[in-house]
């Protein structure tokens, strides 16, 4: 990741990482341990993006196509035929899948084993489904009871009435009265790290993006009052990075359906945008345009058109009902890691590794100005009329979006600035920094009010 964690937390075994051997006498269930261990150690070589030897294991229904070779990854009641299993327990280094890592664990091989000479069967709901919607949920480690060192803050989100912070932390939501700073109380059964914390529009559930780099990723839908867990959705195999919620359109036409009040973007470091329906827990649309990371999402104010931004350079806009890629911005030339519509939506801003902000059409990607703001920019956010923006050189600006003027520089920050909360009600504006600080400002004249180490 971009940020570097200071934290050092030992590592808790997780369900997701167990070898998932069967109960004595029980049959071995593919929804809960052959699909772990194809997805930890089979996916990222035999996946929709790459299929080595033309093998896809990522679904169930993929799990059940000859590759190249013509050889069937897996035939049921048919250990010998399997050619999925010759592979994994090959002791030729040159065929012994994975490649180049040291081979499956040997319960691992025999549970595998056994599950194709009990018929290969699968109690899944769908077989079309990645296997990351096939496994269920994880119960994750509780956070320790005290932090030995602040957590980065890579999440951050006010809530409704503007009384409380909610702020990520290490498997954890935490949550702060604006008040005093004070910690209210945890929100538990999260992801290793937070990189997004969003209400949904019903104000009353939490959609909190996390994972853990290079292995999982997913976006947790929270009760925000009891902390109940109400579902899981955009299961990935790398950590999710934004979460964006589409809003309602105007009824402008009787005649053309409003866009869907519940569905959510999703951002993760595998490359894909996820469109999620938040009421059927379904996934809608996937869109595969960017070659690497993508950091951030953003819908326009109507609810037509989605923007993004990647770690491939770029950032782009795509309809959002068909997910058609609508138009590319390349001016940054770096990374790009944050992005905001203008409430026309005819123009966009975006931040990056370049150091400046750049607002740009949406109709050509024509650049129509750019601002610096001191050190390499993160995610940023659109509130009231300001656009804010963190950066690396321990500011947060507010750029007020009608003249491409900076209004606010707020220092104070003995670290880099991560990323900001804007609260309309309130007109408060929260910093979040990489050493664990929480600052919060008068958004029109960007007075101090309080400020603590969001460290339990």
């Amino acid at each position: 990741m971009f940020i570097n964690f200071k934290i050092a937390i030992a590592s808790s075994l997780s369900c997701f990482a167990s070898i998932g051997i069967a109960f004595e006498g029980q049959p071995v269930s593919f929804r809960n341990e052959v699909a772990t261990i194809l997805l930890e150690n089979c996916v990222a070589c035999h996946g929709p993006k790459k299929a080595e030897g033309g093998y896809r294991i990522d679904t169930f229904d993929e799990l059940q196509k000859p590759g190249d070779s013509g050889a069937m990854p897996v035939v049921s009641n048919q250990v010998a035929s399997s050619e999925l299993l010759r592979r994994i327990a090959s002791k030729d280094e040159s065929e012994r899948m994975p490649p180049e890592s040291d081979p499956l664990a040997k319960p691992q091989i025999e549970l595998i084993q056994r599950w194709i000479a009990e018929g290969a069967k699968f109690d899944g709901d769908k077989g079309n489904v990645s296997l990351n919607m096939v496994i269920p949920p994880r119960v994750y480690p509780d956070p320790p009871a005290t932090y030995p060192a602040p957590v980065p803050i890579t999440a951050m989100a006010f809530s409704p009435d503007g009384s409380q912070l909610l702020v990520g932390g290490y498997h954890e939501v935490t949550v702060w009265s604006t008040a005093d700073g004070t910690l209210t109380r945890r929100i538990k059964n999260v992801g290793q790290r937070v990189h997004a914390i969003i209400f949904l529009a019903d104000q009353k559930t939490i959609a909190i993006g996390c994972g853990e780099p290079g292995k999982n990723g997913e976006v947790r839908l929270v009760d925000f009052e009891s902390g109940n867990l109400k579902g899981v959705v955009g299961r990935t195999s790398d950590v999710v990075f934004d979460v964006a919620v589409r809003p309602k359109a105007p009824v402008t036409d009787a005649s053309k359906p409003t866009a869907p009040v519940n569905e959510i973007a999703i951002a993760a470091a595998d490359g894909i945008i996820r469109i999620v329906n938040t009421d059927t827990m379904l996934e809608t649309r996937a869109i595969a345009n960017h070659a690497d990371w993508v950091t951030a999402v953003a819908w326009s104010d109507d609810g037509a058109r989605l923007a993004s931004a990647s770690r491939d350079k770029s950032a782009k806009v795509f309809d959002a009902n068909s997910g058609e890629l609508l138009v590319s911005y390349q001016g940054h030339g770096a990374a790009v890691r944050g992005i905001a519509f203008l409430p026309d939506g005819k123009q966009l801003f975006s931040t990056g590794a370049d150091k400046k902000m750049h607002r740009w059409e949406a109709e050509g990607a024509k650049k129509v100005a750019e601002v610096p703001v001191g050190g390499e920019a993160f995610k940023m956010i659109r509130g009231g009329q300001w656009v804010f923006i963190p950066s690396a050189d321990k500011q947060l600006r507010s750029i007020t979006w009608s003249d491409n003027k900076v209004a606010q520089t707020i220092s104070g920050y003995q670290d880099w600035v991560l990323l900001p909360a804007y609260h309309a009600g309130t007109n408060l504006i929260a910093g979040g920094a990489n050493n664990g600080e929480v600052r919060l400002w008068n958004a029109t004249d960007g007075k101090l009010v309080r400020h603590w180490i969001a460290k339990p």
